[in-house]
């Protein structure tokens, strides 16, 4: 098998594969920084709560119309909502953390979004929200996902300053009058939608995969923001596209190839990453200075 044949033909003899290319790319572009931003902030895993939480919302889409993609994704989009805002007023008017807060309404939604679909529709349908199926997206799916991933970048170029700001110095952001509630609100919802996005092509347990490995791995080689980003965002296609690949030749389902090919590059920066990987020091060269040996 030539080189052409194993990486290029697929794309290149398939609508299918190319659509799935271009919607890894939409949400790779989407996810990528929202992923940093997850990652700075040390929200990791509120990222994969919110995940798990538009499942009941996609599942009542799905009773309602069918394999209808505005359906899933509106009911999927207002769940998410609902249950960041209900985290926000229990993490405010009670002692617990909105982390704490958040853990316990992902549960309860998970776990309704999965008898909801159980209960009236199949395994096979349970199967397609959980994992999605990429390789089936349409026209109106790279629409929704390309707008989406364009909203979201328009939106981080407005809020970029006072998002890194929160990043680094919430307190500053505070004493210079600075509205991190609302930004902090206006980053929540750009999570959620493009959760959303996620969601149809990988699943609502598969699509935070795509947002938080490549931003993970991203971290241990840069440390400027929009450096960061724009790794997270090539990591992410190029894990999209690398996983296809494998789907395709080995005939594996896409989402999970897909992810897995993303942690395969957390594994590798975690080795080799330029920025703190454990393998890092013992590949440095020696460097001289006047005759003498010293680390670089």
């Amino acid at each position: 098998m030539s080189v052409y044949d194993l990486l290029i033909a697929p794309f290149a003899d398939f609508g299918f594969m190319k659509r799935a290319l271009i919607a890894c790319l939409a949400l790779s572009l989407g996810s990528g920084p929202i992923g940093i931003f997850l990652v700075l902030r040390r929200m990791s895993l509120m990222g994969d709560a919110m995940s798990h939480a538009i499942l009941p919302g996609a599942a009542i889409g799905f009773l309602i119309a069918g394999y209808s993609l505005w359906a899933m994704s509106v009911g999927g989009l207002i769940v998410g909502l609902a249950v960041v805002v209900l985290a926000g007023l229990v993490s405010r008017n009670t002692i617990l953390k909105e982390d704490a807060s958040l853990a316990g309404f992902y549960l309860m939604s998970l776990a309704a979004g999965v008898l909801i679909v159980s209960k009236k529709g199949s395994n096979v349908d349970l199967l397609h929200v959980l994992f999605g199926t990429i390789l089936a997206v349409d026209t109106a799916s790279l629409i929704l996902v390309a707008a989406i991933s364009s909203f979201t970048l328009f939106v981080l170029a407005i809020i970029y300053r006072p998002l890194v700001a929160e990043c680094y110095d919430p307190g500053f952001l505070r004493v210079a009058g600075g509205r991190g509630p609302i930004y902090h609100i206006i980053f929540l919802v750009l999570v959620v939608i493009n959760l959303v996005a996620g969601f149809q092509a990988l699943g609502t347990l598969m699509a935070v995969g795509l947002m938080m490995l490549p931003a993970a791995a991203a971290r241990l080689w840069s440390s400027q923001v929009a450096s960061l980003a724009a790794t997270a965002s090539a990591i992410a296609f190029g894990s999209g596209a690398l996983g296809l690949l494998v789907s395709y030749h080995f005939n594996l389902p896409s989402g999970p190839a897909i992810v897995l090919m993303a942690g395969l590059a957390y594994l590798v920066s975690i080795l080799f990453g330029s920025k703190g990987g454990i393998a890092r020091p013992y590949f440095r060269r020696p460097h001289f200075h006047n005759g003498k040996e010293i680390s670089r």
